[in-house]
C-alpha cells in the first residue's frame, strides 16, 4: 500500500550508529511522518537535535513500537533479540544492525546493491551484515560474477569505532597520555568484559570479540558465514583474521582471492568501477590509493592496489576500505528501507 510518509524508530538512537542512522535518514531524504527516538531507560529524556528541534529520547519497551512502520535497530544483540519480535508483532519492518539475527534461517541478511531480491522476502525482520562483511562483499561480488570466486582470504585493520563511541575515546585518551608520559588506561580493547585489556594507541590488537574454540574470533567468523549466505556460496573456502588498529573510523582490508576464470587486475578495475557504491582509486604510480581518511564521512566503498598474485593461476590482491558506521552499518540499513519503498511506489 503507498503512503507518502512513513513513521520511524531507531533503536539504540544515542550510540555512535544510531546517531549516524538519524543523520543518513535525514540526508538522504527518507519520507518520514515522524521520528521515534529510542533507547534504554538510563538515556530516557535526553535529547537529540533533529534539524533544529530537540527531540527526547525514549524508553526503548514493546509499547514503543505502536504505530512504527520501519524500526532501524542498532543497540546490541540483547536489545534485538528482546525487542525486534515485539516491533514485528506491531506491525513494523525491522532492519536490525546486531548479529542476532545474521545467520537465522529465514532472516533475509542484505546488501542492497549485491542481493536486493533477498529483502522482500522477510517476514518483518531484515539483518544488515558485519561491516566489514559488507564492505568486502561490495568488492567480491562484482568479479564473482565475472570469474567465479574459490578462495577468499581477508586480513583486516579496523577501527576504534566499531567497538563503540568509548573505545573512540580511549584511543584520544591513551594517545594524549603516551605522548606526554602520563599513565595509559585500557579498558575497551579488546571489548568492555573482556579479562584482560591492551593498549589500542600506537599498537594493533589481533582480537575482535571473543575467541570461539577453533582459535577463530566471532568477527572472523562472522565474515566467513555471511559472506556465504549473502553469495549464496555456501561452499566457498573464505578465512579471515581481524585486527583492531589505531584509527577513529573507517575499515582496511587485505584481500586475496583466487578465482576459477582468469581475470586480469585492468579487467578487475574496470568491472568494479562500473559497480553501483564502488570507487576505484588505484595509481600507484602516483601514490593513490584509499585510506580511511578519505574514506571517512563518505558511503562508498574504495578498492585499490589491485594486482596479480603470481603464486596462483587465478590470483589477485586487493586493498578495500570503508566508512564501517556508514556502509558498514547506517547508510546500508537506509538503503536496505529504500529498496523496499521502491517495490511500494
Amino acid at each position: 500500500m503507498e503512503k507518502k510518509g512513513y513513521q520511524v524508530a531507531v533503536v539504540g538512537a544515542t550510540g555512535m550508529v544510531g546517531k549516524k542512522m538519524i543523520e543518513v535518514l535525514l540526508r538522504r531524504n527518507f519520507p518520514m511522518t515522524g521520528l521515534k527516538l529510542l533507547a534504554s531507560a538510563r538515556s530516557a529524556g535526553t535529547k537529540i537535535d533533529i534539524n533544529g528541534r530537540e527531540v527526547p529520547v525514549e524508553e526503548a519497551c514493546p509499547e514503543a513500537f505502536t504505530g512504527v512502520d520501519f524500526a532501524f535497530f542498532s543497540a546490541g544483540g540483547g536489545v534485538s533479540t528482546r525487542l525486534a519480535p515485539e516491533a514485528v508483532k506491531r506491525g513494523a519492518i525491522v532492519i536490525d544492525n546486531s548479529s542476532a539475527f545474521r545467520m537465522q534461517k529465514g532472516v533475509p541478511l542484505v546488501i542492497p546493491e549485491v542481493n536486493p531480491q533477498e529483502a522482500f522476502k522477510h517476514k518483518g525482520l531484515i539483518a544488515n551484515p558485519n561491516c566489514s562483511t559488507t564492505q568486502m562483499v561490495m568488492a567480491l561480488y562484482p568479479l564473482h560474477r565475472e570469474a567465479g570466486l574459490k578462495r577468499v582470504v581477508a586480513s583486516t585493520y579496523q577501527a576504534v569505532s566499531g567497538a563503540g563511541r568509548e573505545a573512540v575515546g580511549e584511543l584520544r585518551s591513551q594517545c594524549w597520555a603516551s605522548l606526554t608520559g602520563e599513565k595509559i588506561v585500557a579498558e575497551r580493547i579488546p571489548y568492555k568484559d573482556a579479562g584482560r585489556h591492551h593498549q589500542i594507541a600506537f599498537s594493533a590488537v589481533p582480537q575482535l570479540d571473543v575467541f570461539e574454540e577453533n582459535g577463530y574470533t566471532k568477527e572472523e567468523l562472522k565474515m566467513v558465514h555471511e559472506t556465504k549466505k549473502i553469495l549464496g556460496t555456501p561452499e566457498l573456502k573464505v578465512t579471515a583474521t581481524c585486527v583492531r588498529i589505531p584509527v577513529y573510523c573507517g575499515h582496511s582490508e587485505s584481500l586475496n582471492l583466487e578465482f576459477e576464470r582468469s581475470l586480469s587486475p585492468q579487467r578487475a578495475r574496470e568491472i568494479l568501477s562500473q559497480f553501483p557504491g564502488v570507487v576505484v582509486i588505484d595509481e600507484p604510480e602516483n601514490h593513490l590509493y584509499p585510506t580511511p581518511v578519505e574514506a571517512d564521512g563518505r558511503d562508498e566503498v574504495f578498492v585499490g592496489r589491485i594486482r596479480a598474485d603470481q603464486t596462483v593461476p587465478h590470483g589477485l590482491n586487493m586493498w578495500v576500505v570503508a566508512d564501517n558506521i556508514l556502509k558498514g552499518a547506517a547508510t546500508n540499513s537506509v538503503q536496505i528501507a529504500e529498496l523496499l519503498l521502491e517495490d511500494d511506489r
